[in-house]
């Protein structure tokens, strides 16, 4: 898919769909369904379902092993800091470190000494050290308050509490989260490591074999893996908390554990917001996705550098699209939408049935209900204005991050938003180096400003302001071309002015500035009129549920760290029954010399070298979702034996709704992983860190 986090507000879109779903919500959970936190994992359920011996002690090993990349999951592998992730999680730091003379993401990048790892701009590694439950104290400062108040509250205490916890110290990252849509809030306290270095990747071709037809399908002949490694003063990180590597397949039937950072799910939405996803949300994010990437195909044709720097950004779009489209499938199949009405039913049957808890939380449904006719109104001025803003554009989101900053610097210091810690955040985001293509920065930003136009009318009054008497081509054109917010020390030089320094300084700053208290405006809106009094429905709705069904329960997904179980297995539909496994003598039966079925140049040159029994990629029942592409699969004695990195179609559902009978997370194994490293890439100091004879 992969199964990449698609980083999209929560309340404009979520990630997943499909037909034939199950409920995630009655109890007991069926199969295998869950995306269970650390500190409510069903050990005794999976214990007396598989035979396993898992304990308290096994969790906290595999925790401490589990990694948080930006949008990815990861796990260490060897004592020296080594991650083991998939290769779509770090393509882009791939082409970051690529140029017209050294192509990596066609070439690979296998550098032959650990001195030749080189810094992935950006990225980051966090492991879990903590949860602390916050429910009461986060609870506790909205009560009584509504609107842009109560939002307000909520964040003046979670950044409280996330100060007090990390108190600015670089090496950490807290976050409060919310779980059970605001049913149970858990602060989450991570060891963070800024200095990330790719170490191995695969050709694009060896990873992606197959291409957008392949994805979220299976058999699967994919060797997405990819392997960093954390650094800290220069040296590699001692990580004596990492994961055996077992170079062995797994057979079907072995039980397997997902650890990772599953993005978003929304199994727990009502009704009514379910249908405005449907009607309103999902048909224009398929609309705009589907246009864009048109626009990049074609930019792409134009020569060999424009198809080097658009692999990864069509990679993404096609990836994006193809989840929607299976959203909107589940959302219009009338038999899921008549299952969903019947659970919400029984609910609110439950509910009815006790006066007390009646009494307690009154008809949040109905509150919801209401709610979703002020986000019809103003979805696509947030959408376009604010959540959208800038089409994608680095330039334009590096922009108006130093816009805001120099904004809330100007305010007198009781009224800053923006910690000191913030501020140095930032301040390091912006010292990154990182390639940026001016011609991808103008298609997005022309794309950007010709759908605000076209959606929000030409007499809009924002419209206006944003094109003047420009057209949207000339704009970005004009803005791209004249902006030094490419340039690393100039945006550092920037953070630091004031308001008006910036628009003397910057077209591109004065523009983001020019409209920026307009779209903080619409965000300010969509605060106060959606978000909150959603916030409020939803607690409400989590407190319903946990009456209902008890507090055994797992959460929706929220990009935190969980842990699936299941086991590997294939699944027959419509009479066709799919094994588990693939194997890789498999590709080559499979290759037909054409895009995207043509074998990588190392796979073709080591045929004989390789062994085709050996298996390459393999499903299971794990529930997964975008988020935890590189998850490691684990087997029950806390070994690692693949990666995941996709889900089959049937997995589109993984938002709103889980079936065992279909459901399967894709995985590409360690047998092949090491395979492959020994055979066709000669990594034998790898395959040594690894512990592989």
């Amino acid at each position: 898919m992969s199964v990449r986090s698609i980083r999209l507000m929560s309340s404009l879109a979520v990630i997943g769909a499909a037909t034939a779903l199950m409920s995630a919500v009655p109890t007991p959970v069926r199969a295998d369904e869950g995306m269970w936190t650390f500190d409510n994992f069903p050990i005794q359920v999976v214990n007396d379902k598989y035979g396993t011996h898992i304990d308290q002690a096994w969790l906290d090993r595999v925790r401490g092993a589990a990694v948080r990349l930006r949008g990815c999951s990861a796990s260490f592998v060897s004592g020296e800091g080594l991650i083991l992730t998939n290769h779509h999680c770090v393509v882009g730091c791939v082409q970051d470190l690529s140029t017209a003379e050294n192509d990596y993401v066609k070439n690979g990048w296998m550098p032959g000494v650990r001195e030749e790892e080189a810094t992935c701009p950006g990225q980051t590694a966090e492991v879990l050290t903590d949860i602390i439950d916050v429910t009461d104290r986060v609870l506790g400062a909205g009560a009584g308050l509504e609107g842009a108040a109560f939002n307000a509250a909520r964040t003046s205490v979670t950044e409280a509490i996330q100060q007090e916890n990390c108190a600015g110290d670089p090496k950490l990252t807290c976050q409060v989260i919310s779980f059970y849509r605001g049913g149970r809030y858990a602060l989450y306290k991570f060891r963070k490591y800024d200095d990330v270095r790719l170490v191995f990747a695969p050709e694009f071709q060896a990873a992606f074999f197959g291409g957008d037809p392949d994805n979220f399908n299976f058999p699967r002949y994919a060797l997405d893996v990819g392997f960093l490694r954390a650094y800290e003063d220069g040296k590699p990180v001692e990580t004596p908390n990492h994961l055996t590597w077992n170079p062995n397949p797994p057979a079907e039937g072995d039980v397997t554990f997902v650890a990772g950072n599953p993005g978003s799910t929304s199994r727990l939405l009502t009704m009514s917001q379910l249908e405005r996803l449907r009607d309103q949300s999902l048909p224009i994010q398929l609309i705009q996705t589907s246009e864009l990437r048109g626009r990049l195909l074609e930019y792409s044709t134009s020569g060999e550098e424009a198809k080097r720097v658009a692999l990864d950004p069509i990679f993404g779009l096609e990836n994006r699209f193809k989840v929607y489209y299976g959203q909107s499938g589940a959302l219009t199949d009338p038999a899921f939408m008549a299952q969903k009405r019947e659970e919400e039913a029984d609910l609110r049957q439950q509910v009815a049935a006790d006066p007390a808890l009646m009494q307690r939380i009154g008809d949040p449904w109905a509150d919801l209900a209401r709610t979703q006719i002020a986000a019809r109104d103003l979805f696509l001025p947030y959408y376009q204005l604010e959540a959208r803003a800038g089409g994608g554009s680095t330039l334009y989101s590096y922009a108006r991050s130093i816009v805001r900053a120099a904004k809330d610097q100007a305010r007198p210091v009781e009224q800053r938003r923006m910690s000191a810690a913030a501020i140095a955040a930032l301040n390091r985001r912006l010292a990154g180096e990182v390639p940026i293509s001016n011609d991808l920065e103008e298609i997005y930003l022309s794309f950007w400003l010709s759908k605000t136009r076209e959606y929000l009318t030409v007499d809009n009054d924002q419209v206006k302001a944003l094109l003047g008497r420009e057209s949207p081509e000339a704009l970005a054109e004009r803005l791209v071309s004249g902006t030094r917010v490419g340039d690393p020390a100039f945006r550092q030089w920037a953070l630091a002015r004031t308001p008006a320094q910036l628009a003397e300084a910057d077209p591109l700053l004065a523009f983001v500035l020019a409209n920026d208290d307009a779209a903080k405006a619409i965000d300010d809106q969509w605060s106060a009129a959606v978000e909150a009094p959603t916030a409020l429905a939803a607690e409400r709705v989590a407190q319903a549920r946990f009456a209902a069904y008890g507090s055994n329960l797992y959460p929706d997904a929220t990009f935190s760290l969980r842990l699936s179980y299941g086991q590997v297995k294939g699944w027959t539909y419509r009479g066709v029954t799919v094994p588990a496994f693939t194997y890789i003598g498999g590709l080559y039966e499979r290759a037909t010399g054409s895009e995207p079925f043509n074998a990588a140049q190392g796979f073709l040159d080591a045929e004989q070298q390789v062994n085709k029994d050996t298996v390459y990629d393999f499903v299971s029942t794990n529930d997964i979702v975008g988020g935890n592409s590189g998850s490691p699969v684990i087997n029950a004695a806390g070994e690692v034996i693949g990666a995941a990195f996709d889900g089959n179609i049937h997995s589109l559902g993984g938002s709103y709704g889980y079936d065992g009978t279909l459901n399967r997370s894709v995985t590409v194994s360690t047998a092949a992983i090491t395979e492959v490293l020994r055979n066709v890439y000669h990594q034998p100091q790898l395959l040594d860190e690894l512990g592989v004879d």
